[in-house]
């Protein structure tokens, strides 16, 4: 059975990427390896190993790249939370960034709030109880 292993995101700094994912995020730096030849180095980000069942997000980091055009196609990556309110005050706490205040999405019941990491990806935290509801 195939199974989504990992969603790739470019990013400017690469420790700064891995420490919020690890340290607001609350995710495990899972491996990271270096290409010295082709001058990248890649972070693998997540609650658990592919293995287990679990996607994971690969960071990379092109030397002496910066800064990225993120343009408008990609939109968010969603991460399913017990308890959005108490992860979204957290994540404050701990100096990241919530653009969408936690509650209901406009004009149904499922509870959503959106976060943005250090390079400007949204991701969007998700009510557990109703994740794999329609947004409704």
């Amino acid at each position: 059975m195939s199974q989504l292993l990992h969603t790739m995101l470019r990013v400017g700094n690469l420790e700064k990427s891995i420490e919020f994912y690890t340290q607001i995020m609350g995710m495990k730096l899972l491996r990271q390896s270096e290409n010295a030849e082709y001058k990248y180095t890649l972070a693998f980000v997540g609650f658990g190993e592919e293995t287990s069942g679990q996607a994971v997000i690969e960071l990379t980091y092109n030397w002496g790249v910066e800064e990225y055009d993120l343009g408008n196609a990609f939109g968010h990556i969603a991460i399913g939370e017990e308890d959005i309110y108490a992860r979204c005050e957290a994540i404050t706490k701990a100096g990241g960034k919530v653009t969408r205040a936690p509650g209901p999405v406009a004009g149904g019941t499922t509870e959503i709030a959106f976060v943005e990491d250090p390079d400007g990806y949204k991701i969007e935290l998700i009510q557990k109880k109703s994740a794999t509801a329609a947004l409704g």
